[in-house]
């Protein structure tokens, strides 16, 4: 049986996967814009100082070492449905037997005007290290000013990362900025806003409470029912309400399919690939979309969550797809397996949910941990991370505010 030619778009979760467990049955080859898979769910971690920001990435050659399959460093720019070829930016044209389509999501503004102008994102670790080097230059400006000048950091976005980013914040204000000038510390407000009404819609809703009741504690303002009508360079317009001081928005308030999918000529349904059970693309037999750009749905007929896992059980399941495919066996529905979720708040704060099974405080914060640690690439990273988690824990002081962006 000749081997196919497995063209991966995207080195995230669902494309390493995927390329790796079809390495030892089809000729794959990975194509990334960059170099390197970023480990999302500790992002947050970077742009508020508790981790260094070579800790959640990892060269995508050494994720694909030994293995057999090849990279190349680009974007698509065209495809060429009738000969199966994609053309990248840097010119070169890649045949395939199957291409499978992981560009991960970009962040989406929901039609709120000034938020491309004036809020920051978290997708990259670039956009990482502009958050903190925007927050720790306006530290600096009240340590200088010394008088009642006040700074107000908002994220916008009650979903996990925008709870865990606003209760990282909180942490950084109330330990080590405190301890660097407490007199600017306490002129700090952290702000976390939800349209909804309440934070973490997707857990139950004492899980919510507990939550915000943790943030809270922790000194964040958790306003629920607060729509985001405009961003403004120092302010939020509030629909219905007055506005909001904000020096910095962070925008945490969803996501969309990664616009670049547009190039490929591809069905949409939303801003995702149209895809069916099989994660077939629509009427095209041989090109797959997975992860958070694939438009898949669960059983009551909505989409599925942009989550990690889901891009990982759909990578490994479009490899056997591809293996079934070239062996001419009947393809299979994919079923997501929900595992649970979980979110940070802070020090031996988090909630965790996997069906039944309700915790919160310690033991979810430890189940936290130990599970980010698990999926994180890298032993150089893994041991990295949890050196400065220990130095974290242990001195309450977080070594990395460091202002390293363009600037």
């Amino acid at each position: 049986m000749k081997r196919p030619r497995v063209v991966i778009l995207g080195a995230g979760f669902g494309g390493l996967t995927a390329a790796k467990a079809l390495a030892k049955e089809a000729d794959v080859t990975v194509v990334d814009r960059h170099n390197f898979q970023t480990f999302l769910p500790l992002l947050y971690q970077v742009a508020t100082a508790g981790l260094a920001a070579d800790h959640v990435a990892h060269p995508v050659r050494g994720a694909l070492r030994k293995s057999g399959v090849q990279f190349r460093m680009g974007s698509p720019i065209s495809v060429d449905h009738k000969n199966k070829s994609i053309k990248l930016d840097s010119s070169e044209v890649l045949e395939f037997d199957h291409l499978v389509v992981a560009l991960g999501s970009a962040t989406t503004d929901f039609g709120v005007p000034g938020v491309n102008e004036h809020a920051l994102g978290m997708k990259s670790v670039h956009e990482a290290l502009v958050i903190r080097a925007e927050v720790l230059r306006r530290f600096e400006d009240l340590c200088r000013f010394q008088d009642d000048t006040r700074f107000s950091l908002v994220v916008v976005g009650g979903g996990p990362t925008g709870v865990e980013m606003a209760g990282a914040f909180a942490e950084l204000v109330r330990g080590p900025l405190k301890n660097d000038e407490s007199s600017a510390a306490s002129k700090v407000d952290v702000f976390l806003i939800e349209a909804g009404p309440r934070i973490l819609p997707s857990f139950s809703p004492s899980l919510s409470a507990r939550a915000q009741k943790d943030l809270e504690e922790l000194g964040v303002k958790v306003l629920t029912n607060t729509a985001v009508e405009r961003v403004n360079p120092t302010s939020l317009d509030i629909k219905g309400s007055t506005s909001i001081p904000a020096q910095v928005t962070v925008w945490a308030a969803g996501v969309m399919g990664e616009p670049a999918a547009g190039l490929l000529n591809l069905p949409l349904t939303g801003s995702r690939i149209a895809i069916d059970p099989t994660l077939q693309v629509t009427h095209y037999p041989n090109i797959w979309a997975i992860g958070d750009i694939a438009g898949a749905f669960n059983a009551h007929g909505k989409f599925l969550p942009m989550v990690a896992p889901v891009a990982l059980q759909q990578g490994a399941w479009v490899a056997k797809q591809i293996i079934r495919s070239a062996k001419q066996l009947p393809l299979q529905p994919f079923r997501y397996r929900d595992k649970g979720s979980m979110a940070t708040i802070g020090r031996h704060k988090a909630v965790v949910e996997v069906g039944p099974l309700k915790m919160s405080g310690i033991p979810a914060w430890y189940a936290w941990l130990w599970l980010h640690l698990f999926y994180l690439l890298g032993g150089r990273n893994k041991i990295g991370t949890m050196a400065d988690w220990t130095w974290n824990y242990l001195t309450f002081d977080r070594g990395n505010r460091h202002i390293m962006d363009s600037m």
